[in-house]
């Protein structure tokens, strides 16, 4: 049976109409990243319109950042690697060397290890203020963690994500957490995080962050505010990320 099309503002182009259905569907959990979307030919089908359109929507949300196609697979929902790109921010000094994101190499270690995760603490509780406001609910889990490379602290993390839709994240074993959160979010939730906002500043550790990276209290420290959205916008995750401000260096490239 041919699918039943959303309504949609007919002013918009069929591209950017079947576009919005397309990312609307996604958020519903229709497709995963490990399913593959419709041929443009059955989508073309399905919603009675030429290959060429289809193809122009899909290639949309490409460009976006939404879907990746997978030569001789199809097209599929794009798993970012958000968890890993905070690393992005810092190098190591020393026998470290920076190998890209999050692909610090140390004597005799993989040049793509994935940064370990110290879980500290987890548990429900009412978020600050300003955190509130941002995830629209004061009902939220906290967790805080640490990350580090070759046996080196990087990062201390502070988490709040939403409790409405992480229900039990703060019971989960902390074997089944993992390194890397987002895949947890998606797997074990359904939550996708299409994409991310980070903000930079910098300020001074206080005695926690200090004795979590191994720094004096009161040293400079680079903070890295993240918040995270679903493909509908809303916003499922802040975070804030503390690392030494000595290692921090940031990189633009132009033209």
């Amino acid at each position: 049976m041919p699918y039943q099309s959303m309504p949609s503002d007919e002013r918009l182009p069929a591209y950017l109409r079947l576009r919005d259905e397309l990312a609307a569907r996604i958020a519903a959990g229709e497709w995963g990243p490990d399913r593959a979307l419709p041929s443009e030919n059955a989508l073309a089908r399905d919603h009675r319109l030429s290959v060429g359109t289809v193809r122009k929507a899909v290639q949309q949300l490409v460009d976006e950042g939404l879907l990746e196609r997978r030569q001789g697979s199809g097209t599929y929902l794009r798993k970012p690697a958000f968890d890993a790109t905070l690393f992005r921010f810092f190098q190591m000094q020393g026998p470290f060397q920076m190998q890209g994101p999050f692909q610090m190499q140390g004597p005799g270690e993989d040049a793509r290890s994935i940064p370990k995760s110290q879980l500290i603490t987890r548990v429900r509780t009412t978020a600050p203020g300003p955190v509130a406001a941002i995830l629209g609910t004061a009902d939220t889990i906290r967790i805080e963690r640490v990350r580090s490379l070759s046996g080196r602290p990087i990062l201390a993390e502070e988490i709040y994500i939403r409790a409405d839709r992480f229900e039990g994240l703060e019971s989960l074993p902390a074997g089944e957490l993992g390194p890397l959160l987002y895949p947890v979010y998606y797997d074990r939730f359904g939550v996708f995080v299409a994409r991310a906002i980070d903000d930079v500043s910098f300020g001074q550790a206080d005695a926690t962050t200090a004795a979590r990276l191994g720094i004096a209290e009161g040293a400079p420290v680079a903070c890295i505010e993240r918040t995270a959205f679903t493909i509908d916008g809303t916003a499922v995750e802040w975070r804030i990320a503390r690392g030494d401000a000595l290692n921090f260096r940031y990189r633009s490239r132009i033209g």
